[in-house]
């Protein structure tokens, strides 16, 4: 009964009830269930001091799947990273694993961590990984436990290789919410040390990946002979090694490597943000060394290594750092060159895919339509490509590249995921293929513009911690003016068509049916303008971000860059203003 709650309560010397019933219980279980003195001490001090908001935020709400899996800050409270709710989380994907594999038992799972943590809550990766083999083992499930940190795209997810989506994620939180309470064995994180159960495949791992890896490299010998130098910054994560090794792969010599940032550290000492999309601001270290070691290239992983950046300095000494967008072209350019290297029967192209977000560039699609080739967008979050990879080599075909704006890559498809390490090595090769012919990455990406048509866009947010206003913002463009229906324009530009994925609308289909899945529980309003710019609106689902997406596309042989971007900063600016109105909204610009 719920009064025993309070009783219980006041029985700690740490707690009190606070008179909330559903937080009253939320209290008792963390203070209960929590074997962690850390995480403890911070529910604890939060009640202490009174803070019920606070307490709300992190005991009254669960994590739940985002675009890449269960997301949260590291912390105390059931909504946050911590002990006990990876050891909650892994109870339940136990729980639904063994509904779903009779043989989970023979088959068993693989964990993989990186290099993350944080001090104040005693969490690291490693710890949190240990945890997660100890509820697996305990239930006498065989686990694969690396023995150091890895890449994200050396654990593949679910049996298909791609993270899961729909039901399974549902599924899982079912299971999660049936399981919360941990089970005697599962805070024994030694149990990996000691388990008859528990093997370390690195070597294993690490070897086939190496030679799959070998399947992309198309020019060894130039490779190996390549006057170039390369710059790489692993970004205090786990990407220096495999970096490295996939270098020596491809015959050439290892990049240079950024030595503040080579090892890994937690804290991120060196950047404002560990996170090389935020570009030109965070690689300054990069910069720096290339131009004292008379390096062109800067090659940069994020720390799980699953995205990349890549910079080039131009002829005026100015660094570029390309887009995940424009990257893209120069990959796509390159895996279908290759491809028709090796497949010169033309009639192969046809069972050729190329897949991008629908939040990306469609620049793939203008090859596609010249080239033969097929070309299919997904929703946000690499998830919904790899299960897209799946079914399509099911049919036989082959999907040779697929990309994500937002740095993410993935050459051939080796791994249905995004992959920062076989990404930098193949644009390596790209380099040094290009310098051959005396060009440059920014020279191609003109070529390949010329040919396939220009394609300019601008991807940014701004910051949003209040989920009401975020309902709002929504909720006022489906009910422009007051009234229901959408805006028919912006900033003097006329709209043609809507699509809301939130709620399935699309009107530009007959059936006024969107043809991708409905998200009911993110924000994503995209909308096509009469001059061809495509704008697309969201809500970041790791984040607390409202992102906006925009790109205008000329056809080939239009070269005048410079009026169609300034176009789109001007939509784009007015999209900002006059959709989200951040001044009356308390929006947080982007002030990288």
């Amino acid at each position: 009964a719920m009064e025993d709650y309070g009783e219980d309560l006041n029985a700690n010397q740490h707690c009190r009830a606070t008179g909330d019933a559903t937080l009253d219980k939320a209290i008792y279980q963390w203070i209960t269930w929590d074997k962690n003195p850390r995480t403890r001490a911070q529910i604890e001090a939060l009640l202490g001091d009174g803070n019920l908001e606070e307490l709300r935020r992190r005991l009254c709400a669960r994590m739940a799947f985002g675009t890449a899996g269960l997301r949260a800050t590291v912390g105390a409270g059931f909504a946050l990273i911590n002990d006990l709710t990876i050891i909650q989380s892994t109870q339940g994907m136990y729980k639904y694993l063994d509904k779903c594999f009779p043989d989970v038992g023979t088959r068993g799972i693989v964990i993989g961590y990186d290099t993350r943590g944080q001090e104040a809550s005693g969490c690291s990766s490693q710890r949190l990984a240990k945890l997660t083999a100890a509820v697996m083992l305990c239930k006498d499930v065989p686990v694969y436990l690396f023995s150091t940190y890895v890449p994200t795209p050396f654990v593949v997810y679910w049996e298909n290789g791609a993270q899961i989506c729909a039901p399974h994620d549902k599924e899982v939180i079912r299971c999660i919410e049936e399981s919360l309470e941990p089970w005697a064995e599962s805070w024994n994180e030694n149990l990996s040390d000691s388990s008859p159960l528990r093997k370390d495949p690195l070597e294993d791992i690490s070897r086939c990946y190496m030679e799959e890896l070998a399947s992309l490299c198309f020019h060894r010998e130039l490779n190996s002979r390549t006057p170039l130098k390369f710059v790489h910054s692993a970004f205090h994560g786990v990407g220096h090694n495999y970096v490295q090794m996939a270098f020596r792969e491809f015959g050439f010599s290892p990049p240079i490597p950024v030595p503040e940032q080579m090892l890994p550290d937690p804290e991120f000492p060196t950047v404002s943000c560990p996170n090389p999309e935020e570009g030109e601001s965070v690689l300054d270290l990069s910069f720096r060394l290339a131009e004292n070691k008379g390096a062109r290239i800067v090659l940069a992983t994020d720390p799980d290594a699953d995205r990349l950046a890549v910079a080039e300095i131009c002829d005026n000494s100015r660094w570029r750092v390309f887009t995940g967008n424009e990257l893209a072209a120069l990959l796509g350019w390159w895996m279908l060159l290759n491809w028709k290297d090796q497949h010169p029967d033309a009639a192969e192209t046809d069972k050729v895919y190329m897949l991008a977000t629908t939040v990306s560039s469609k620049v793939l699609q203008a090859f596609a339509q010249i080239e033969g080739f097929h070309f299919e967008e997904t929703l946000p979050g690499f998830k919904w490509i790899g299960n897209k990879i799946h079914e399509l080599e099911k049919k036989g075909k082959v999907v040779l590249f697929a990309f994500e704006e937002s740095i993410g890559f993935m050459c051939g498809s080796m791994v249905p995921d995004k992959d920062g390490v076989s990404a930098a090595v193949v644009v390596a090769e790209m380099v040094s293929y290009l310098n051959d012919k005396n060009l440059t990455l920014s020279q191609q990406l003109e070529n390949i513009y010329e040919i396939y048509g220009l394609h300019i866009s601008r991807t940014s947010y701004v910051i949003c911690y209040d989920s009401p206003t975020i309902k709002r913002i929504f909720s006022g463009l489906r009910n422009w003016g007051g009234k229901e229906g959408y805006p028919d324009s912006c900033g003097g530009y006329k709209i043609t068509h809507i699509r809301d994925v939130t709620t399935g609308y699309d009107s530009s289909q007959p059936n006024h049916k969107c043809v991708l899945p409905v998200m009911k529980s993110s924000q994503m309003v995209t909308f096509t303008f009469q001059n061809g710019l495509v704008a697309t609106l969201r809500t970041s689902g790791t984040e607390p971000k409202i992102k906006y997406y925009a790109e205008i596309r000329a056809p080939p042989g239009n070269r005048d860059g410079s009026s169609l971007k300034e176009e789109l900063l001007k939509v784009t600016g007015t999209l900002v203003e006059e959709f989200l109105e951040p001044d009356k909204n308390n929006l947080v610009r982007r002030s990288v």
